[in-house]
């Protein structure tokens, strides 16, 4: 079976069995039942951060979805550790779907971005979209997503959704943050609240005060250090906005300092699965 192959397994009354295979991950939540989603990468081959968080997101994605349901976390488990051993990837980044009552899990082979992309930063630009429900991890925003990735220009890492007010929102498929006037800020209540998001900021507050309000796209000369956050970027620095440099156009200290942070919080938390 090729390696590079996205395989999709779902749990049955005889164990975990492959129901599809596809060229991205992308192709196969298209291809699978309406629901929530949530993604992961794993560390070592077989180990993630915060799965009980992941399965708690689907739950409440799918409640507000009008179709409540609770995910068995043995379940999970089994069904998760079944996809990473099809795959056979040296790392594997995964994407859960919980379309009530099934659950299946799609793998792909995941290589980190290089050490420099962390080291130098990178471009994003704002693009005037937003989720029609901010806080539901839902397949139907997928195929939005990937047209707006096709679209962005060459060297463009992300694209982050702005608001009508100017606000910025959150990445495609990201959370945004940007240090204004010594303070840590980030939308708050028009965002998918992610679950590296949360680390960040668990990990920030030591250091920062957090303000969860959305740093406006006027504010961008003014704000001195800028990241987004996600499962297979972590925390990734940003430089430049829609042509034009975040502060000296380099990665700030309390943005490295979260890294360093971050990358502590991974090594402690890590868990086999």
């Amino acid at each position: 079976m090729p390696a590079e192959r996205v395989l999709t397994l779902e749990m049955t009354s005889d164990g975990a069995a492959l129901v599809g295979e596809d060229e991205s991950l992308g192709d196969a939540s298209r291809r699978l039942p309406g629901g929530a989603y949530s993604t992961l990468r794993t560390y070592g081959g077989h180990e993630v951060v915060r799965f009980a968080a992941h399965l708690r997101r689907l739950e409440e994605s799918v409640a507000q979805l009008g179709r409540p349901a609770v995910v068995d976390p043995a379940v999970a488990r089994r069904l998760v550790g079944a996809a990473l051993r099809a795959g056979g990837h040296a790392e594997s980044r995964l994407r859960l779907t919980f379309a009530p009552p099934r659950l299946l899990a799609s793998v792909e082979a995941f290589v980190p971005l290089p050490d420099s992309r962390y080291e130098e930063g990178v471009a994003c630009a704002t693009l005037p979209l937003h989720r029609d429900q901010p806080r539901v991890k839902d397949t139907g925003f997928i195929p939005t997503a990937q047209r707006a990735y096709r679209d962005l220009l060459p060297g463009v890492e992300e694209g982050l959704l702005l608001a009508e007010d100017g606000s910025i929102l959150e990445g495609l498929s990201s959370n945004f943050f940007g240090v204004l006037e010594g303070r840590l800020r980030t939308e708050e209540g028009r965002v998918l609240l992610g679950i590296t998001r949360a680390l960040a900021l668990e990990v920030a507050e030591p250091r920062l005060a957090i303000d969860r309000r959305a740093v406006r796209r006027e504010d961008l000369p003014r704000v001195s250090e800028a990241f987004i956050t996600s499962a297979s970027r972590e925390v990734l620095p940003v430089v430049r906005i829609d042509g034009e440099p975040v502060a000296d156009g380099r990665p700030g200290p309390h943005t490295l300092a979260i890294i360093r942070a971050f990358d502590a919080l991974v090594r402690r938390e890590k868990e086999t699965l």
